[in-house]
């Protein structure tokens, strides 16, 4: 008996059709997959990003889906739920063909996305957003409001901010209410895309624990994420894709033991880079002093009547690597807004190498020496990669008249010669020769998260400020993330304030800590000290260590719980 995907406006009509099939299925010996993609190609234009991909979901399973960056995760669940059409192949849902079907019908056959990255409209309140979530039941309010009662039962922070927009929740928050809106519907199979990006241990705890209790509920879950030790604390089978092919489909805990899939693509090897071409700064690249060149006193900014930023006192020597950590919604992100001039502070001052700089602009502070990177990579996505490192180099470029550059004077060509020399350093410094000519938005998110670095790397900073440089980024480019970080650290003599979640990573690099909470500083000192504290353990890591790993070495485990 096969259900047809047109009729499932009625969710206990299809899961009971559903089970019949399983049963009958089970009865013959054989049991179908719930979801099968065979031999899918997709592309973006020119562009090919899956290469006969083949993907089978059982029934009330949770398969955890993984990869490199730039792999096509998120283009294969997009595939999956009707949002691209696949140039080749088959997508199969409950034995029927889908296969480019419009996403609004695929959705009402029971497939509900939860896009990566920002899934809510800032705009509106979190009761709009549910309501919108719950479009499939939009005409029918008693099971509109049991939808809505069921997300707030398992989110009760959003039933707390439901009046307020969705744009003023925390990260962690917006992650809940996207996860919401996908289940509003209460759909078979829900595609999840980042679940944990961004986010603070105890909410990925937190999470976690939700996904757990929606596929309790018999709804079969496939996860994008990153991280494989996150990964193995839900799913206990794993597909891994690179380069739009799929490379290993099993138990996820063999991927340990996989490290011919578990590497480094981007940035393998990038500490021992020797870096022998471009600018270099005079000074010692491996001494380090209590000069303070990065100041904080008393800082606050309000929004409202909410104290974002709450009297910080922050400072960063020369040579080290100052690292912030705190929940979601503490500040630390507001808190580099306002050191980088995108925040007026309402009191307080920022010092720069000695110079108040609290009334400079942002151009002004970038040109004394002040980097900053973003959570969600800000380029431009009609330039290619190379392009968008060279704009990047555009105040270091000896000769800048226009007339002279028109006429290709010798004193342009010259210029532009130094910087296409730089660009090609940069590119082969952070791996991305093999992306020279793709456009920005083509990139996945982790690929883009590497040309937010070297763009940053491009200004040439004495003090780098990095909001999440691991946020996207797969877990083996995690792990070599930091010895990349140490090494720009000695080869540019620069100093960095880091916020990140990854604890592994930030360990290993930073000097010193600081943790925020509602604004506030509450810890400071050696990494160890801070972790320890008390109210850091309460408020924002958790006592879970399968949570705060998400990157490094994780001991085998009997239990994926």
């Amino acid at each position: 008996m096969t259900p047809n995907l047109s009729d499932a406006g009625n969710g206990s009509g299809k899961r009971a059709q559903a089970e019949q099939a399983h049963n009958i299925g089970e009865v013959r010996g054989v049991t179908e997959p719930l979801l099968e993609c065979r031999g899918l190609d997709v592309a973006y234009g020119p562009v090919q990003v899956l290469f006969d991909v083949d993907l089978a979901v059982d029934e009330g399973e949770i398969l955890a889906l993984l990869g490199t960056n730039g792999a096509g995760k998120s283009t294969l669940l997009k595939a999956a739920a009707g949002l691209v059409r696949p140039a080749k192949g088959t997508v199969t849902f409950a034995g029927e063909d889908i296969t480019g079907r419009p996403a609004d019908e695929v959705a009402r056959g029971g497939i509900a996305l939860m896009p990566g990255g920002k899934s809510v409209f800032p705009t509106l309140t979190v009761e709009d957003n549910l309501r919108i979530g719950g479009w499939l039941v939009r005409d029918d309010p008693e099971r509109l409001a049991a939808a809505r009662a069921d997300v707030v039962e398992l989110f009760p922070i959003l039933g707390e901010r439901r009046s307020e927009l969705a744009g003023d929740l925390s990260g962690g928050e917006q992650q809940m209410l996207g996860l919401a809106q996908a289940f509003m519907n209460r759909p078979r199979v829900l595609l999840i895309d980042e679940l944990s990006l961004g986010l603070a241990p105890t909410i990925v705890g937190q999470l976690f624990d939700v996904v757990n209790r929606i596929h309790q509920t018999g709804v079969t879950i496939v996860l994008v994420e990153q991280s494989v030790n996150l990964a193995l604390n839900l799913a206990e089978r794993a597909v891994f894709m690179e380069k739009g092919e799929v490379r290993f489909e099993g138990p996820t805990a063999e991927l340990l033991d996989r490290p011919d899939i578990l590497r480094s693509v981007f940035i393998a090897g990038a500490s021992k880079h020797s870096g022998g071409r471009g600018r270099r700064r005079a000074m010692s690249t491996t001494a380090k002093s209590d000069e303070a060149v990065l100041e904080c006193r008393g800082v606050t900014r309000r929004f409202g009547g909410i104290r974002a930023v709450d009297e910080v006192d922050l400072e960063l020597q020369r040579g080290r690597i100052l690292g912030l950590i705190g929940p979601n919604g503490a500040g630390k992100t507001t808190l580099l807004d306002c050191v980088s001039g995108f925040l007026p502070v309402d009191a307080g001052h920022v010092i720069l190498n000695g110079d108040d700089m609290t009334d400079w602009a942002p151009a002004r502070r970038a040109g004394a020496g002040l980097g900053r990177s973003f959570q969600d990579a800000r380029l431009y996505p009609s330039l290619t990669v190379e392009e968008t490192v060279a704009v990047a180099l555009e105040r270091h470029l000896e000769s800048r008249a226009m007339v002279a550059a028109a006429l290709h004077l010798p004193a342009a060509y010259e210029s532009e010669l130094a910087a296409a020399e730089r660009v090609d350093e940069l590119i082969e410094l952070m791996g991305l020769g093999a992306f020279r000519e793709k456009l920005i938005t083509e990139l996945s998110t982790g690929s883009r998260r590497i040309v937010d670095l070297a763009c940053t790397l491009a200004q040439d900073p004495n003090v780098l400020l990095l909001d999440e440089p691991s946020s996207g980024i797969a877990q083996k480019e995690t792990e070599a993330l930091g010895p990349l970080l140490l090494r720009v650290r000695e080869h540019t003599g620069c100093s960095m304030l880091v916020i990140e979640h990854d604890m592994a990573l930030l360990t290993s690099i930073c000097d010193d800590m600081v943790a925020l909470e509602l604004g506030a500083v509450i810890a400071r000192g050696t990494p160890k000290d801070v972790l320890a504290h008390p109210r850091v353990i309460e408020s924002y890591l958790g006592t879970e260590e399968k949570v705060i790993r998400r990157s490094g070495r994780r001991a085998r485990v009997g239990s994926r719980r």
